[in-house]
């Protein structure tokens, strides 16, 4: 069985659909969160991952849009919710709010969370992936810190697929990951996509300049 993880679209339709034109069969996509945020497609991504049926988690940005609060946000986080926020219709908002924290799938053996097992807010960096991350499961698939790796041990693998919509590993291409569960194997993949038109519509739309500019860095 082959699974797709994706995660941190942060409302960019044009990574988004790069990904999708790019990705290899599979039997299930999953999605560790935060589907909005920074960018200005909310609810085009909101849908696109609805549509699709993918089992997806709450990210700190989902949460933030839900609810309105953006304790702890820089500038840059804090305008992206406020707009998605104002895009975003009640059905999607509560949506949003009704995400859990974290998945179990296919019979237990792949866990599904955004930051950390036990903390959904919390970065776990490269550095932090051990085995003693995951409890029963095989797979555990989580985001947040937009860096793209994977770690495979005796008989689990822990993988961050990377971001969709705003990587920060000095890598502007899209990310996402293909995991076979038969093999406990993971592929990283990346895809191009046209970052000059999502730039030219944070201009339009009135989000912070940085949020475009920074896309082509991959920061």
């Amino acid at each position: 069985m082959r699974i797709a993880a994706i995660s941190d679209i942060h409302g960019n339709r044009p990574a988004l659909r790069a990904v999708f034109g790019d990705m290899p069969p599979v039997d299930l996509v999953v999605c560790a969160g935060d589907v909005v945020g920074y960018n200005p497609w909310p609810g085009a991504c909101v849908s696109t991952v609805r549509d699709r049926s993918i089992p997806t988690v709450k990210g700190n940005h989902d949460r933030a849009v839900a609810t309105g609060d953006t304790a702890g946000f820089n500038r840059l986080a804090t305008e992206g919710v406020r707009f998605a926020r104002n895009e975003l219709n009640p059905d999607a908002l509560e949506w949003l709010e009704r995400l859990p924290d974290e998945r179990t799938l296919v019979d237990g053996r792949v866990k599904v969370v955004h930051g950390h097992p036990a903390d959904p807010d919390r970065y776990t960096y490269p550095r932090d992936f051990s085995p003693d991350l995951l409890t029963n499961e095989d797979v555990l698939v989580l985001g947040h810190t937009h860096v793209q790796h994977s770690e495979i041990y005796e008989d689990c693998l822990v993988c961050n697929p990377g971001s969709v919509g705003q990587p920060r590993d000095g890598d502007p291409r899209a990310a996402y990951a293909v995991i076979d569960l038969d093999s406990l194997t993971v592929d990283e993949c990346r895809v191009a996509y046209d970052i000059d038109t999502v730039e030219r519509k944070i201009h339009t739309v009135g989000l912070p300049p940085r949020l475009g500019s920074r896309l082509h860095e991959g920061r």
